[in-house]
């Protein structure tokens, strides 16, 4: 996975504000990660809403091999950029983030969609119970708190009751809102997802998998709007799959924490 520096990257990155982020007065290094799929026409939008919120934040966009222009569009923007030759998937994309994050020493990393549904002004929300100590991985909740916006489809609101349930049951987390991909994550967490991170419909795995490592898990309340453009790729029908394949991830996860092989595959410690 090739990485690009877009315009002006080595000017901001003379400048020492553009390596630190500022949360309540101490300086740490925080990375946005951004995995994009044919995410064009709301990228721009996206990053400039970050940098608007947190001037001081590194971005980081993974273009899981897309066909339209997302790459200029990241080029121009003046992030790094990571790109895969072909769609590995949202778990793939994000990994790379992640991979990148523990490489070049972030305290931090935030994932934020790039098809615009994530309101980057809760990003400081997301990030201090890190900051405070209080969790090591945090889940932006749309029903943590009635924030207003965009709560899926009912159909899926009730997959994510269930699964809020099933995560509980399995390994302890309470969090209302285990399919969201608005989170952030401290130092031990990207360690383990650069690891290892769950390929396909990743979200709740991965907290149930941080969870069994001993990494605190918390959430705090967001809002979230609908895609900018495009449309969903979860029908109905891939709902239930979703379902299924969850659900029979989460009841194979070995019942004690997960240690991890030399080749990122988890095994039963």
């Amino acid at each position: 996975m090739p990485a690009e520096r877009g315009a002006g990257h080595r000017d901001r990155q003379r400048q020492d504000a553009s390596r630190k982020a500022w949360l309540n007065g101490h300086p740490v290094r925080v990375l946005a990660i951004i995995p994009a799929y044919n995410e064009e026409r709301s990228l721009s939008s996206v990053v400039e809403g970050i940098r608007r919120v947190m001037p001081g934040i590194d971005v980081c966009v993974v273009d899981d091999g897309s066909t339209d222009g997302t790459r200029d569009v990241a080029r121009s923007l003046g992030v790094t950029l990571l790109s895969n030759p072909v769609n590995l998937g949202i778990g793939g994309a994000v990994q790379g983030g992640y991979l990148w994050a523990r490489d070049h020493g972030y305290d931090a990393a935030v994932q934020v969609d790039g098809d615009g549904q994530h309101d980057p002004s809760f990003l400081p929300a997301v990030l201090e119970p890190l900051e405070e100590g209080r969790a090591g991985l945090v889940i932006g909740s749309r029903f943590a708190a009635d924030q207003g916006g965009f709560r899926s489809t009912w159909l899926r609101r009730l997959g994510i009751r269930y699964l809020s349930s099933f995560l509980r049951l399995r390994c302890g987390a309470r969090v209302s809102d285990p399919t969201s991909g608005f989170r952030a994550a401290g130092r031990a967490a990207i360690e383990l997802f650069a690891a290892f991170y769950p390929p396909d419909y990743p979200e709740p795995e991965s907290i149930a998998i941080a969870a069994r490592r001993g990494i605190a898990v918390a959430e705090v309340p967001v809002r979230m709007s609908e895609r900018e453009h495009g449309e969903s790729s979860i029908t109905p029908l891939r709902t239930v799959y979703y379902l299924v394949k969850v659900s029979l991830a989460l009841a194979l996860l070995p019942s004690r924490s997960l240690d991890l092989s030399d080749e990122g595959t988890p095994t039963r410690s």
